[in-house]
């Protein structure tokens, strides 16, 4: 478009486009449906990363408005207010106030609230109005509130608020189109919402009152601006209180968390089997199109030999990881998870540590950095400390593809509840307890020795049941592929090129290198004497040594390390070579090693940085250490 310009005589003046499109903030607390509307709206195109410095997750996605216009949208933790006292409240507080390296600062807020609990909600609405930013009030879970009788006079809150309110639910994508409006008004250029009236700001804060009288005080004006909104609660859902009469009660929940715990291992072994062996007949068949189109040269043989049999043999277990994933995004967004952390309140508090814990323990079993970062939350420091110390025995899923080559390769395909249940995941269950038992008992020992203090209460607001949602939890799984990809095309990637360029050197003129010989048999053999007693040799040596940049690791560097040594016609499977050259109490004792031991160096690191000092890391590194070699030697002598 351009126009005339008067002043300079008439000659056209072209309106010049931004160079990137706006960037729209998406703020509320947890359970609220934030990210089921934000998935709504970016569909497939948004990308996931870290925040600078920290292991927070960062979703940015676009929106797409027509007629070429465009809206950055990025999905901020969800918080219950700004003051920073965990890491995901100080993630959102940085990046509203634009102090995130990386990442500019919003032009505009979409603050998303359940209207079912309006009240607890719009406690946020202070701090994200204080920003002077255009903000749009969403009120999410609409549906809920008509079906259960709940009624709330939008235009009274607006205009009490000062901000444009639109209904939503967003796990139907009604009213999203709502939402989609102000963005079009924000991509505009627009002024919508802007004009904010400073009700909920003349509260007084912190800074002239006592904390408690400050939160007091903005409770009542709140409380106010609802009443004045005609807000009427909905009734109680009679499906939430049916499904926590069993799943809270004292006997039939523990037994029901058992029963979705027994489910989620035997699908582990069970779903992904059909998509591994597709992945495995991938693998082998480019594999051999490889060695068919290229010349019999070192290229082929690193492409093969090393990349091929390394990483290869890492992603063929992402299907097992993905089903892992699915029941536990199933069990958050279901409500359940929040249960099982009630459950599990009775048990921690018994070894001493806080109900708060459980939230990080939990995450735990996707991976042990942002579960140490999760440990912010709670307040106690000795609590804090304890839960991090015990944190790398929940079995995160870079221990997934190590478990299951060693079961398949060792552990019959065997009934041992009939259907419910056979030999292999029944043997992955028991790993997973392993590492529960030791958190345990360590904690217990922590509580009662270095880290002695009186247990705390817990308490948690319970969300409804909610039926989860299908484009979510696809697009969750999208995610983890991608990060899991990403590793695996990184870390073993570069970990497998490094060992089979040690498996070439010295070379010789008689024939194919021998692996043994190399500077790379060399390394394991200087390690082969400390594992013996394990019943292990120089191989699993190198495996173990290389998996402290990633646990999964071992797995590319034994399909590196016997894929060029079995580079023939005639070459077996990683598993059948394993079966051939461990005994099976050796390979017991590596899946208890790898249950106990600390063998992330990430983990080790972030530690560091969450106790400011190297005591503690040092600490859980030894200690861990001990037990998976202790462990690993008994289960040898056993079996």
């Amino acid at each position: 478009m351009s126009e005339q310009d008067p002043v300079a005589g008439g000659g056209p003046v072209v309106s010049e486009l931004p160079s990137e499109p706006p960037l729209v903030a998406l703020v509320g607390p947890p359970n609220s449906g934030k990210t089921t509307l934000f998935n709504q709206l970016t569909g497939l195109r948004q990308k996931v990363a870290n925040y600078p410095g920290v292991t927070v997750e960062k979703h940015i996605g676009e929106v797409s408005l027509g007629g070429g216009r465009t809206i950055a949208l990025v999905d901020l933790p969800g918080v219950h207010g700004f003051s920073a006292r965990t890491l995901d409240e100080r993630v959102t507080r940085d990046v509203l106030e634009g102090k995130v390296e990386g990442i500019r600062s919003p032009d505009a807020l979409i603050l998303i609230v359940d209207v079912t609990r309006l009240e607890n909600q719009l406690m946020l609405v202070e701090p994200v109005l204080e920003m002077g930013l255009p903000t749009l009030l969403v009120l999410n879970m609409a549906d809920e509130l008509d079906a259960r009788g709940g009624t709330v006079d939008d235009e009274a809150l607006a205009q009490r608020l000062g901000v444009d309110i639109v209904r939503t639910s967003a796990r139907r994508d009604a009213g999203v189109d709502g939402v989609r409006t102000y963005l079009r008004d924000i991509a505009d250029g627009g002024a919508s919402g802007a004009h904010v009236q400073r009700e909920l700001s003349n509260v007084p804060t912190s800074i002239s009152l006592p904390v408690i009288d400050a939160f007091a005080a903005r409770r009542k004006l709140v409380r106010g601006i609802v009443e004045e909104s005609d807000f009427v609660a909905p009734d109680p859902s009679e499906l939430t209180e049916r499904l926590d009469s069993m799943f809270l009660h004292r006997l039939w929940g523990p037994l029901i968390f058992l029963a979705v715990v027994l489910l989620v291992f035997q699908s582990i072994f069970t779903w992904a089997v059909p998509l591994m062996d597709g992945i495995d007949w991938m693998v082998g068949t480019s594999g051999d199109w490889i060695v068919g189109t290229l010349p019999d040269t070192w290229y082929r043989s690193l492409i093969v030999d090393g990349v091929w049999a390394g990483v290869g043999s890492v992603i063929i277990f992402l299907p097992q990881i993905l089903v892992l994933f699915l029941f536990l995004g199933i069990l958050e967004d279901s409500g359940y998870m929040a249960r099982a952390a009630v459950i599990a309140d009775r048990a921690m508090y018994r070894v001493g540590l806080q109900g708060r814990a459980f939230l990080p323990l939990l995450s735990g079993y996707a991976c042990a950095v942002p579960a140490i970062l999760a440990a912010r939350t709670i307040d106690d420091e000795r609590d804090r400390l304890a839960t991090i110390f015990v944190t790398p025995f929940m079995t995160c899923s870079a221990r997934l593809p190590v478990y299951a080559l060693l079961i398949a390769a060792f552990i019959p395909d065997e009934p041992v509840l009939g259907p419910f249940m056979s030999q292999r995941a029944a043997v992955l269950l028991g790993l997973y307890g392993l590492g529960i038992v030791a958190a345990i008992v360590t904690a217990f020992l922590l509580k009662r020795t270095l880290l002695k203090t009186k247990p705390t209460s817990f308490l948690m607001e319970l969300p409804p049941y909610r039926i989860p949602s299908l484009r979510t939890l696809m697009l969750r799984l999208l995610d983890r592929s991608k990060i899991f990809l990403r590793r695996a095309g990184r870390i073993i990637f570069a970990v497998t090129i490094v060992l089979w360029t040690l498996t070439q050197f010295p070379r010789t003129d008689t024939g194919p290198p021998d692996i043994e010989q190399s500077a790379l048999g060399t390394i394991g053999h200087v390690i082969e004497p400390v594992i013996e007693p394990l019943g292990l040799d120089w191989r699993v040596g190198i495996g173990i040594v290389t998996s402290l940049a990633a646990r999964e690791v071992i797995v590319g560097t034994l399909g590196t390390i016997y894929g060029v040594e079995t580079a023939d016609e005639e070459a077996v499977a990683l598993q059948d070579v394993l079966r051939r050259d461990l005994e099976p109490g050796a390979a017991i004792g590596l899946l208890v090693f790898f249950a106990f031991a600390l063998q992330c160096m990430s983990t080790v690191a972030v530690m560091r940085r969450e106790t400011a000092g190297w005591k503690w890391p040092i600490l859980q590194f030894t200690y861990m250490l001990f037990l998976g070699y202790g462990g690993a030697f008994v289960a040898f002598q056993l079996f």
